[in-house]
């Protein structure tokens, strides 16, 4: 968790938001190297605007990206959260047969 958090913090002092993190997101490479891939749906921000995209996975999606009133970096947190619950509890936090389910 803590090489996952350094590379999300690198990226937001670098004005990146990843917006996709999930497991199939976090590759180990030998030696236990963290890698965090899969940049495909990452944006700049600045901190004087939110972004609105409603863009992830729904089990990892922050509430604030649905309000549709603009979210920020912070909403890769969320994320490294529900990352962390699932490690710790071996199933996701929020469960659905649908997306609509999940949100």
């Amino acid at each position: 968790m803590e090489q996952i958090l350094s590379s999300i913090n690198y990226c937001h002092l670098n004005n990146i938001c990843h917006r996709d993190l999930k497991p199939e997101n976090i590759l180990i490479e030998e030696g236990d190297s963290v890698k965090v891939i899969d940049f495909g749906t990452a944006q700049t921000f600045t901190s004087d605007k939110g972004m609105h995209n409603i863009l992830g996975t729904p089990y990892y999606m922050a509430p604030e990206i649905f309000a549709k009133s603009g979210y920020n970096e912070k909403c890769d947190i969320w994320s490294v959260g529900v990352i962390m619950y699932i490690l710790l509890t071996g199933r996701p936090p929020f469960y659905g047969k649908t997306d609509i389910d999940i949100i």
